[in-house]
């Protein structure tokens, strides 16, 4: 679903902005935000009333072209106000896009409550359409369906004030994550041993010899990965994990409570009912029926995973038994070390940041035959780079990337629509990501598992710029079924186990050496073990995001649900006092569909197994698969895209030969 807004009464026509595709640009303050997206409001519309204008037959051309036209103005005032929202320095204008967020929310549910441009679209005549026009008009019939257009007024009404109710709970509980950063405190530098030189030269002791850490993502992942004091793993475990409690405890649960109102007001028994009605998946029953089989595909791999890790470390420091959840990454990469021969932190030095950047810039030429050149297009922060995409020749897109932390800014990794593409306005997207970067001499190094993240991230963008092609904003880029979105970036991921691949980017920072060959093989092995232990904990999450959407508000207690899912899928003791929902965003992102994740999985490595493995970026299938399944952006079902590329649908045989290439041979 699009953007969408309350109608607010505007005593005077916005002012036309200095440039109406970029928000920042020419932005000085809140006000001139507001402008901006009152500006795209009044556009939308403005096409709204054209649509009620036409006299005589619907058509194609006066009635689906301008909805389409005010679902380019909602979108684009949706994706850069949130936008200026998770990343703008300024804290007024944050404040500003969270208001307005509200607004363009309000718009949309307005748009799609509209009987009147429902009737008109219900009547258009489509026996000429082209098949990807016939596709986009039924799936916005549904849509409007499924947002209870034809329910009587009443129950519209009360459907638009939950909508407006759901942003405002959701916004509320992100903005709460977002600005929650935690602080651990060592008192004892002894409790920084395991943890690579760069990070301690990074965190000198302040006056009094303490040491303050924070739970942004480039402090916290190397102490939970590294660091040999328990005490202190533990610590940052639990400040990560509390991030936004208790205050967002409440928060969701009013946000549960709405959903599931609105569930019911549309007729649905539950919101996970409702949620996967338009999805690949097609309802929560099939959902579960999906959960269990991918479980009994990978439970009994997880649990050979868990009895060699475990024995392990009963071998090496049986006093650190039973692992606690703050344990698992350390003990994980200790046995990487000892059974794989394979550390970590020996190949970050080949994983400076600007070089893995050039590194995913090139292998993603290479393999979508497109070029990536800088670009000079106006920033909203000094840290931002740009760079202009052309494809033979031609511009085909524009992508920002905003890669490092800093005060107030979002603190996930994450792909953002700026601008859908479609007919000749060019699609642009952004990277919202926290990895270090080079500063005052530091290097920015990169784990392996980093470099692997921006790739995954990667692929969302390049499917919103060569998706964003077709003739229809609405269908532009990623707007498949939601529950596909990440198979092509999960499929991406793959590519960071081939030897060409990494060996043309990852050199040592000091002497220039490339990453061996040798050490490639011991850390692809490595990183392949526990495979079915990952799996089991995206089925946690899943469990999760699921079970709070399943049932009846009174009937959810989110601590006891907590603990469940992680303790039927991991094998770790679990921390009582760890509240992880207070800042799982995905439960305002995906709500209860987080088990997207793992339905992508399965998609992605037999996506995968088409390609040729001696020539992963020159085969014939990477060309086949741009054209298949990423150029045709939204404008077929997800289900029609991955029988076009692999020849029939997908299968769990993948997922399980993928799996199993992380158990030791016998």
């Amino acid at each position: 679903m699009s953007f969408a807004v309350p109608t607010v009464a505007q005593t005077a026509a916005p002012k036309p902005p200095s440039d109406p595709l970029h928000a920042w640009v020419g932005m000085t303050s809140p006000a001139d935000l507001e402008n901006w997206v009152n500006y795209h409001i009044a556009e939308e519309k403005k096409a709204v009333a054209e649509i009620l204008a036409v006299k005589g037959a619907r058509t194609i051309e006066n009635t689906l072209k301008p909805f389409d036209r005010a679902q380019f103005h909602l979108n684009i005032a949706g994706n850069q106000d949130y936008l200026m929202f998770g990343l703008h320095d300024n804290k007024d204008v944050r404040d500003k896009a969270q208001a307005l967020l509200q607004n363009i929310s309000a718009e949309g549910t307005a748009l799609q409550l509209n009987q009147d441009v429902y009737h008109a679209l219900v009547a258009v005549d489509k026996t000429k359409a082209d098949a990807a026009t016939r596709y986009y008009l039924d799936r916005t019939l549904l849509e409007y369906r499924l947002a209870g257009v034809d329910k009587d007024a009443e129950i519209r009404e009360k459907v638009r004030k939950l909508s407006d109710q759901i942003t405002e709970q959701s916004l509320h509980f992100s903005r709460t994550v977002q600005d929650d950063v935690r602080k651990v405190v060592v008192k004892d530098p002894a409790d920084l041993d395991g943890l690579p030189a760069d990070y301690i030269e990074k965190h000198k002791p302040a006056a009094d010899g303490t040491i303050t850490l924070t739970t942004d993502q480039p402090d916290m992942l190397p102490v939970v990965t590294y660091a040999k004091s328990p005490r202190l793993r533990r610590d940052m475990y639990l400040a990560y994990n509390n991030r936004a409690f208790p205050g967002n405890k409440a928060v969701l649960l009013d946000l549960l409570k709405t959903r599931q109102e609105m569930a019911t007001t549309l007729g649905y028994k539950t919101w996970a009912d409702l949620a996967t009605a338009d999805m690949m998946i097609g309802s929560a029953d099939k959902l579960r029926a999906f959960l269990k089989e991918v479980d009994e595909a990978s439970r009994p791999s997880a649990a050979k995973e868990f009895a060699l890790l475990e024995a392990f470390v009963k071998e090496k420091d049986p006093s650190a038994l039973p692992l606690a959840a703050s344990d698992s990454s350390y003990w994980s990469e200790q046995y990487r070390r000892a059974k794989y021969d394979f550390d970590s932190q020996s190949v970050r030095p080949y994983f400076p940041y600007p070089e893995v950047e050039k590194g995913v810039l090139a292998t993603a030429g290479k393999l979508f035959h497109i070029e990536f050149r800088p670009s000079k297009a106006p920033i909203w922060n000094p840290t931002v780079t740009v760079y202009d995409i052309y494809d033979q020749g031609k511009l085909a897109g524009r992508i920002y990337l905003d890669m490092h932390p800093r005060e107030g800014k979002d603190k996930w990794f994450s792909e953002s629509g700026v601008i859908p593409g479609s007919g000749s306005q060019i699609p642009e997207a952004a990277l919202l990501c926290n990895f270090p970067g080079p500063e005052n001499g530091d290097p920015g190094l990169l784990q392996y598992s980093d470099v692997v993240t921006f790739f995954h991230e990667f692929g969302h963008m390049m499917h919103e710029v060569l998706g964003g092609h077709g003739q229809w904003a609405g269908t532009a880029g990623v707007s498949t079924e939601r529950d596909f979105v990440e198979a092509p970036s999960q499929m991406l991921e793959e590519f960071f186990e081939d030897t060409g691949i990494l060996q043309s980017f990852a050199k040592h920072y000091k002497t220039g050496e490339v990453l061996p060959s040798t050490t490639i093989d011991k850390m692809v092995r490595a990183g392949r073990f526990a495979r079915g232990s990952w799996v089991q904990g995206q089925l946690r999450y899943s469990e999760l995001s699921l079970s709070v959407h399943d049932r009846a508000p009174e009937q959810i207690d989110l601590d006891a649900i907590n603990k469940k899912t992680f303790v039927d899928h991991m094998p770790y003791v679990f921390l009582d006092d760890s509240h992880m929902y207070a800042s799982f965003t995905h439960l305002t992102g995906y709500s209860s569909n987080y088990y997207t994740y793992v339905l992508d999985k399965v998609i992605a490595v037999d996506l995968f197994s088409a390609f040729d493995p001696k020539n992963l970026l020159g085969g014939p299938a990477a060309m086949r698969y741009r054209k298949t399944v990423l150029e045709p952006g939204g404008n077929k079902s997800a289900n029609d895209l991955i029988k076009d590329f692999l020849g029939r649908p997908q299968s769990m045989d993948a997922l399980k030969h993928w799996i199993a290439l992380g158990l030791p041979a016998q």
